[in-house]
């Protein structure tokens, strides 16, 4: 049977079991909106940029495990989903984004809404293609499905030109897939995995370090079984949260730059760092040269390209977390090894000093809401079920410490780009997959302005969205920095003009709800999250808080900034004055 490009993709696209795509359309893919004018089985979600469609991909793909699916046209459709291609790039994120493209004969010509979509995107995809003939269509989709979900997941471009979609050809999808270049390993050698257990046997002082690896491969109930086992306490990176119960006993919440005081003094101290499903960013090392200086390092990830790139491993092992983790667990226990509650009971005790020391704190006022106390009251009412969403800056450090993620997929946020403008459009996406839960976008006044657009798509589709903006009138985090480095030099960053949320809600016909003191706080969340509506929540906070603890870029992460530092900071200068 012979169908069109057009016809190709949308089949090609059941048979991966997609229902929903998010776009926008344009010229050259008209074609193929068409099709989906009668299409019954392939929901469009019609954003209002193509950034926030790609973004709403993200969402929807973090939420579920499920691949996120974007179309748009060529030219500026194209190049604005760059940013979100490289957000999903940097965190891994499984996404398949289809890009219109001009006819095959007119490339190179600088055609209207012409752009080399292959090479613009090639540093920031798993895998890119430009499909020129309709015949290798459904294989192309098949590799790009199967790239993008398989091995360290990623995104992936299929640049399809208007004559490819249009020409006809015979179509028959293929079952499997085989690319000689490709072979990801799954499963971690035996050897290795013999090593690690017996390193762990034998540490006195060992800490887990779980990344977002270990939510891709869907290791939770793995990597606790282990945690619980061998008595090891988990400290998790940004794109780790909620891979390990928050909650839990020997959780030691996040580490790095913002990371709690009792993480990141565990790993300075520690014998033995199990690193799993994570890249040893720059934000959670510090300063590479005295991070961990004790430690020897088993490292597990299913990327080898990860291993050792940042710093030196003693036991590395290539493969899946979750079939990694399963390998040691079933080793350990048919070990006989020593009993852990002895071995480990001075380190768990000196942890529980270290918690006991500096928790995670700030100073409440009557009159003043602090961004802090949002964040808790949110955790509280909801009891923590809830899918959480972020922009980037103060907003999304504080939602990380202070929200206590038990379960995988609730979480997320723009870790390794840092994409300010991710939260709203990612809710969408969320709320999209999951239309029976709760999903709230913890936002900043300047970052939710990078994206508002998408309210519109919230209202269209009611989409029940809730958007917490912590409203301090600056671009908070780098507000911070010039505050503390820059002798409070604050350049560009006073946001003079912020609107009226509220009324900005208002006019696109969603619910807007304002706090300006810490009794209206509950109110506010607890009306918004009693209506089915998308909410614009505006919190007016402290604009002077900063996010603490915090290590100073180039400092090691021992080396941390407390907020009783800034108020002896305080006092001195008054008492000069």
């Amino acid at each position: 049977m012979k169908l069109t490009g057009a016809e190709i993709l949308l089949e090609s696209l059941k048979k991966e079991a997609v229902k929903v795509v998010f776009g926008y359309p344009g010229g050259v893919i008209l074609n193929i909106f068409d099709l989906l004018h009668d299409e019954k089985d392939i929901r469009l979600i019609l954003t209002r940029h193509e950034q926030g469609a790609v973004h709403a991909a993200d969402g929807y793909a973090r939420s579920s495990g499920k691949p996120g699916v974007a179309l748009v046209t060529s030219g500026p459709g194209a190049t604005n989903t760059v940013t979100g291609i490289a957000t999903a790039y940097m965190d891994s994120i499984p996404m398949v984004v289809f890009t219109g493209q001009v006819p095959t004969f007119l490339i190179g010509n600088d055609a209207f809404q012409e752009a080399d979509i292959v090479g613009i995107t090639r540093p920031c995809t798993k895998y890119n293609i430009l499909v020129k003939d309709v015949g290798e269509l459904a294989m192309a989709i098949k590799e790009g499905f199967y790239i993008a979900t398989t091995g360290r997941p990623g995104p992936v471009v299929i640049d399809l030109p208007k004559d490819v979609t249009s020409s006809k050809a015979d179509y028959n999808y293929p079952d499997k897939v085989y690319i000689r270049s490709y072979n990801p390993t799954y499963e971690g050698n035996k050897w290795m995995i013999e090593k690690a257990a017996h390193e762990i046997a034998k540490a006195k002082k060992p800490v887990i370090i779980a990344g977002g690896g270990c939510v891709s491969s869907g290791a939770s109930a793995e990597l606790r079984e282990f945690a619980e086992y061998s008595q090891l306490p988990v400290t998790m990176t940004l794109m780790g949260l909620g891979s390990f119960p928050g909650s839990h006993e020997l959780s030691l919440g996040m580490l790095g730059m913002h990371g709690t005081y009792y993480a990141n003094r565990s790993i300075q101290d520690s014998d033995l760092l199990i690193a799993i499903g994570m890249r040893f960013d720059d934000r959670v090392t510090g300063k590479i040269e005295g991070f961990a200086p004790n430690a020897k390092i088993i490292h597990i990830d299913i990327d080898p390209t990860s291993i050792r790139k940042n710093v030196a491993v003693d036991v590395p092992i290539v493969g899946d977390v979750k079939r990694v983790l399963t390998q040691l667990n079933r080793f350990m226990k048919e070990s006989s090894f020593e009993q852990w509650d002895e071995i480990r009971k001075s380190w768990l005790k000196q942890i529980a000093q270290w918690k006991k020391e500096r928790p995670l704190s700030y100073t409440f006022l009557k009159d003043v809401i602090k961004p802090q106390y949002v964040i808790e009251r949110i955790h509280e009412i909801t009891e923590g079920d809830a899918i959480i969403t972020t922009e980037v800056g103060q907003n999304q450090m504080w939602a990380a410490q202070f929200f206590k993620f038990d379960k995988p997929r609730k979480w997320l946020t723009s870790g390794g780009l840092g994409t300010m403008g991710y939260g709203f459009p990612a809710a969408i996406g969320a709320q999209i997959a999951n239309p029976g839960k709760l999903v709230i976008d913890i936002a900043g006044d300047g970052s939710i302005q990078m994206n508002i657009q998408e309210l519109a798509t919230a209202v269209i589709y009611k989409l029940p969205v809730k958007v917490a903006i912590l409203n301090n009138r600056y671009l908070g985090m780098v507000r911070q920095w010039q505050e503390l480095f820059y002798q409070e030099r604050y350049s560009h960053t006073n946001l003079d003009v912020v609107p009226d949320f509220v009324e900005l809600a208002h006019a696109y016909k969603a619910v807007g709800l304002r706090a300006e003191k810490p009794s209206e706080v509950d109110p506010v969340l607890k009306e918004a999250f009693r209506v089915k509506q998308p909410v614009m929540m505006d919190f007016v906070i402290d604009w002077k808080e900063k996010v603490y603890p915090m290590v100073p870029a180039g400092a090691t992460i021992d080396n941390m900034l407390f907020e009783e530092k800034e108020k002896k900071q305080e006092k001195k200068l008054k008492a000069v004055k």
